[in-house]
């Protein structure tokens, strides 16, 4: 048990100093295992054939070519005006209902959940209509945050997601199943933050928002009946064996293009290009972090730190559900300091051979690792999605960080119902595409 503990504390120490100091996560990852190779336990020092080599080959992958047609996709679909569309769907379907604003604000995030992939995009882009929209129709400033907050990290749940990539690449599982099994925990999330809006906008006496109106609920629906249609072609197009998750990703892309140039007349060469500048920016950054975690996770393997980590967990525990849990816990504490991105690029690899122990199926706890991380991007200190509303609205950060508190508790809740239910995440992939 000693031996982890020294051996956790120079690999996790360094790496969470340079983090503490504002080093960016993939030169940090590549400094920690620069030093641990100096060290002791290092096994022989510095080699620079092994480093280039996991530097290269960390990003040899064909599955990763879905980042940058996924980060794309949703630039594009911003770009062109398919977020207010989305919205105003959104309002003419659940607008009717008591704090039917608040619900439109849950439904519009999980119908643009399946076209950006990431949460802060979703806050970002989605986030400043529905919170201006709430506070429109006289909802208080924490509400309007504090639902507006929690339904953007349905984005990454939901298919297509961005982190579910980088896990699928790390674990070595499907990306298609990994989409699929994402489907279900977000709706289900989803249905529990509706629930938790349903209490306190009756609580506070908030009324619809609207009347319903099937014309408009109609004219709205052909307006973003193209939108619909993004996340319908890569569902079923994985579904059908047409073409593979990354395959959808370029695919859905050249379809949105079409729209923007021929259907909504939105789209310019200029935009085109900006978004694409813009997108290979974020893809340059999150490679980078993909082929650092490579490097790390071959130096964890030097370590004997999975070994080592599983044996003490193992050590405590062999139920799989309390298991679970323990790495749940791990992930909440982690989530609170780290970007979703660079936890999954950390803790993949040294978390596997904890996961094939335990007999713990490795798609099963990829839905349980997402769902946590998300919940990391609502928590202080460095919740990305706190910061993101504060730029995008009129509330300080401290606002921000009371009004999405109460939310956890939903959150909390379809966490522990995923451990508790495999099928919940497991059913949809392991039925549909076997």
């Amino acid at each position: 048990m000693m031996e982890l503990v020294i051996i956790s504390v120079l690999f996790l120490g360094v790496l969470l100093l340079l983090y503490a100091l504002g080093v960016p996560i993939a030169i940090a990852m590549g400094v920690t295992s620069i030093v641990v190779m100096l060290s002791p336990y290092g096994g022989g020092g510095i080699n620079y054939g092994v480093i280039s080599k996991q530097l290269l080959y960390g990003l040899n992958s064909f599955t990763l070519l879905a980042i940058p047609f996924y980060l794309l996709l949703g630039r594009l679909m911003n770009r062109i005006g398919m977020t207010e569309r989305i919205f105003t769907l959104a309002n003419a379907m659940v607008g009717q209902f008591r704090g039917g604003i608040a619900h439109v604000n849950v439904v519009a995030s999980m119908i643009f959940s399946g076209m950006s992939g990431l949460a802060v995009a979703d806050a970002a882009g989605l986030g400043r209509v529905e919170y201006a929209s709430m506070r429109d129709h006289g909802y208080d400033k924490d509400v309007s945050l504090g639902v507006t907050g929690s339904s953007a990290i349905i984005g990454p749940i939901i298919p297509p997601s961005v982190p579910a990539i980088i896990y699928a690449v790390l674990a070595d599982i499907s990306i298609g199943q990994l989409f699929l099994a994402g489907i279900v925990p977000g709706l289900l999330l989803g249905l529990a933050l509706m629930a938790t809006v349903f209490v306190i906008v009756r609580r506070k006496g908030y009324g619809p928002s609207n009347q319903f109106a099937f014309d408009a609920l109609w004219t709205a629906f052909k307006e973003a009946f193209a939108a619909l249609l993004a996340p319908v072609i890569i569902i079923g197009g994985i579904l059908s064996g047409v073409f593979t998750a990354t395959e959808a990703g370029a695919i859905a892309v050249i379809y949105v293009l079409a729209v923007g140039l021929f259907v909504y007349d939105e789209l310019t060469f200029e935009g085109i290009v900006a978004e694409m500048r813009d997108g290979m920016v974020e893809t340059f950054s999150l490679t980078f972090i993909i082929a650092a975690a490579a490097l790390y996770g071959f130096v964890a393997l030097r370590l004997q730190l999975p070994i080592l980590m599983a044996e003490g967990i193992t050590g405590i525990t062999e139920d799989p559900t309390l298991i679970l849990f323990l790495l749940v816990g791990l992930l909440l504490v982690v989530g609170t300091f780290m970007e979703t991105i660079a936890a999954i690029s950390i803790l993949v690899p040294v978390l596997l051979p904890v996961l094939q122990i335990a007999n713990i199926d490795p798609l099963h706890f990829g839905i349980v690792m997402i769902t946590t991380l998300m919940l990391g991007l609502l928590t202080p200190p460095f919740g990305v999605i706190l910061f993101v509303l504060e730029k995008v609205t009129d509330a300080k950060l401290e606002e921000v960080i009371r009004a999405v508190v109460p939310y956890y508790v939903p959150i909390f809740l379809i966490i522990a119902l995923i451990v508790l239910v495999p099928e919940i995440a497991t059913y949809m992939p392991v039925n549909l595409v076997g």
